[in-house]
């Protein structure tokens, strides 16, 4: 069976969201699957564990991708086994609820012997922002709420404009531009860090973002798509939700090498669900706690993006 670990469907933008049209490919392909609610999920070191698990009833667009039905039905047991594979798609932010939640799966992988994609290992290592930063010709980035430490990061990047934003959130949540002088800066910094009781990023603010931002799905070494995320004019966060337009686009050639380098390593922790963010060429975020924007990917590319995840995973175990 498939069991999917995920948020309350009354949190949910059943339209859109990427793991109900994963739920829904699953199924109508044929798959056994359940989804687990926080409310049902647990860890145990028993020799059998079981979970209640739901059915679901849906309707898919079959042109745009979008789902225009998804409630839930019947209910039942299920005994896991080592058969079955657990998909962690609960939503970030990854604060200490999330954290347990991990701690949890992992115990249950190694217990249990189910599978659990993306591994919760694999995501408790690598952080979805400083991750990135890693990466060679990366943008160059401040993590921290040292005032000296900003104020030298500030003083060696020149210019006026930068972005702060939170090291563990989501969906542009908490992200701002700041300008202005040293002092300026140091103050909005400093407010930023104590709003969020400890590290924060600092970036230079790049004007390509008006341009857009690229979000490109990969699982495995398999680049599945990508799209242009447009803001509306006068704004600097490509945030669809917030009003960005989107289309389909072509990776260039160095961005694909290196977000088929960086998934290479992610499959050595069984991280294959991968979603990039990319600016100017350079990659801002590597998505791995529950990839999102699949049905918008799908529907640029017009394409049920859902049914080649299915098949990487079937065919390579990914």
């Amino acid at each position: 069976m498939h069991i999917l670990l995920i948020d309350p469907l009354e949190k949910l933008v059943f339209k859109k969201d990427s793991t109900l049209l994963f739920a829904h490919t699953l199924k109508k392909e044929g798959h056994e699957v359940g989804l687990l609610f926080e409310n049902d999920f647990f860890y145990s070191n028993e020799e059998k564990i079981s979970f209640k698990v739901y059915d679901f009833d849906s309707i898919l667009d079959e042109e745009t991708f979008y789902l225009t039905k998804f409630e839930k039905t019947s209910s039942k047991t299920h005994t896991i086994s080592s058969l079955d594979i657990l998909h962690m798609r609960l939503d970030p932010p990854f604060d200490s609820r999330y954290l347990r939640y991990l701690w949890m799966l992992r115990g249950l992988e190694k217990n249990s012997g189910i599978k659990v994609v993306n591994s919760p290992e694999g995501i408790l290592v690598h952080n979805e922002k400083i991750y990135s930063y890693e990466q060679p010709g990366s943008l160059a980035s401040y993590v921290g709420n040292s005032l000296s430490g900003a104020k030298e990061f500030f003083e060696g990047q020149g210019g006026d404009e930068f972005i702060l934003k939170p090291v563990d959130l989501f969906q542009g949540i908490g992200v701002e531009k700041v300008s202005g002088d040293i002092e300026t800066l140091l103050e909005a910094f400093k407010k930023k860090s104590e709003e969020y009781a400890g590290p924060v990023v600092i970036q230079p603010f790049m004007k390509e973002v008006g341009d857009g931002e690229i979000r490109s799905l990969f699982y495995g070494e398999h680049h599945l798509g990508s799209i242009l995320k447009v803001p509306p004019e006068g704004e600097y966060l490509a945030n669809i939700a917030q009003g960005a337009k989107f289309h389909e686009v072509e990776l260039e050639a160095e961005v694909m090498e290196q977000c088929l380098r960086i998934s290479k390593e992610l499959l050595k922790w069984k991280v294959p669900w991968v979603a990039y963010d990319i600016l100017g060429g350079k990659v801002q975020e590597v998505n791995i706690t529950c990839p999102g924007l699949l049905v918008e990917v799908s529907h640029a590319v017009k394409k049920n993006l859902a049914q080649d995840i299915i098949k990487f995973l079937d065919q390579e175990g990914l």
